[in-house]
């Protein structure tokens, strides 16, 4: 990725967007929750999780592309607001949580809070969950463990709109790895990615901003992988393409650590897979690893200190200006964002409106 890439993709501002100021849109957005019924704490905690997730640039999972579907589920009775969470099993290092039907932003922080404890006393901590809902930006959990010097990971299994290498039809979800690690002087290490080519998301926000989907990103009806760049509006989901697009590209890898995710979370939780009759729960796992219970924390910190450097001082391809390590778009997003305001298309903001209207509550942004 160019110096280009990264500098277009910072602000990302156009005639359709307007740059709206951080503190006003996670003030708006606690507000709505707290109108649909989500205690203040709660409410709080959901829109930092969706406010810093555009700030970090990852649109389709922060306020610009899942609010609106939240919103919704709670209207319609699906996502509980006020979830009574409770323990089904639990040992020193970790625990199995009825999340009630509780919405995944809310109930995810609350698991990682408890895997930190466990990993603090223990080394390791790991909270599986269940019944539960959206997770959004999966490394925002992962990035709970960095507070406390520790190794953090989370993951979650989504209903199903992925093939499987050689499938007609979707049996997995884009089910999203994230690991976040501590450093010295660079970023810490965030790697944030589904185990799809693209997360579906995506397909709206290129819908809204007029842009084609690339070639080797989704399937047609009969499974398989369209090598042409075609209009969002011609594409009929959800099929979705595992990473590797195709078996000769090495599609059975990101079949396979789907397969993984949906293991990790719905399966050992109890809750079920990625098809399984009961949607639309989802399934959810998060972790905490205490450096220093395996070896020492400066030493390990300065390490992936040099590890990182030692990647980004990688001697560019021909037409590429830099080598770029994990979450490093991301973090380079989140300073500009903080500096200069969050973009949001103008769709966007008449949902915000209109919403607002319906909810009587005063529509500021800045």
């Amino acid at each position: 990725m160019g110096e280009s890439f990264v500098i277009e993709n910072l602000g990302e501002v156009d005639e359709n967007k307007i740059l709206v100021g951080e503190s006003e849109l996670r003030t708006l957005v606690e507000q709505i929750f707290t109108k649909l019924g989500v205690p203040i704490v709660d409410a709080h905690t959901a829109a930092d999780v969706l406010v810093t997730t555009d700030l970090r640039g990852v649109e389709s999972h922060g306020v610009s592309g899942q609010f609106s579907s939240y919103v919704e589920d709670y209207i319609d009775g699906i996502t509980n607001p006020d979830p009574v969470i409770k323990t089904v099993r639990e040992t020193a290092a970790s625990a199995n949580l009825d999340c009630d039907k509780g919405l995944g932003i809310i109930v995810a922080p609350k698991a990682m809070e408890i895997a930190i404890s466990k990993a603090e006393n223990q080394g390791v901590g790991m909270v599986t969950m269940h019944n539960t809902r959206h997770m959004g930006m999966a490394s925002y959990y992962a990035m709970m463990a960095l507070e406390k010097d520790m190794i953090g990971l989370a993951m979650t299994s989504a209903g199903p709109s992925v093939l499987p290498t050689y499938g007609a039809i979707p049996r997995l979800g884009t089910n999203p790895i994230a690991l976040a690690a501590p450093t010295n002087q660079e970023k810490p290490f965030v790697y944030d990615a589904a185990t799809s080519v693209i997360a579906s998301n995506k397909i709206d926000i290129w819908k809204r901003a007029g842009k084609k989907i690339g070639p080797g990103l989704v399937a047609d009806i009969y499974g398989s992988p369209i090598m042409e760049s075609i209009d969002p509006s011609d594409y009929i989901g959800p099929s979705l393409l595992p990473l590797g697009t195709t078996r000769e590209m090495g599609s059975h890898k990101g079949y396979g650590l789907a397969c993984m995710v949906s293991i990790l979370t719905g399966i050992l939780s109890g809750g079920g897979f990625d098809s399984f009759p009961g949607r639309p729960n989802y399934y959810h796992m998060v972790a905490a690893y205490k450096i220093d219970a395996f070896t020492d924390l400066d030493i390990f910190k300065s390490t992936l200190d040099e590890f990182m450097l030692s990647l980004k001082n990688t001697p560019p391809m021909p037409g590429q200006d830099r080598v770029l390590v994990p979450g490093q778009i991301e973090w380079e997003t989140y300073e500009y964002r903080k500096n200069n305001g969050i973009p949001i298309h103008r769709d966007v903001i008449s949902w915000l409106e209109d919403t607002c209207k319906k909810l009587n509550i005063p529509m500021k942004l800045k």
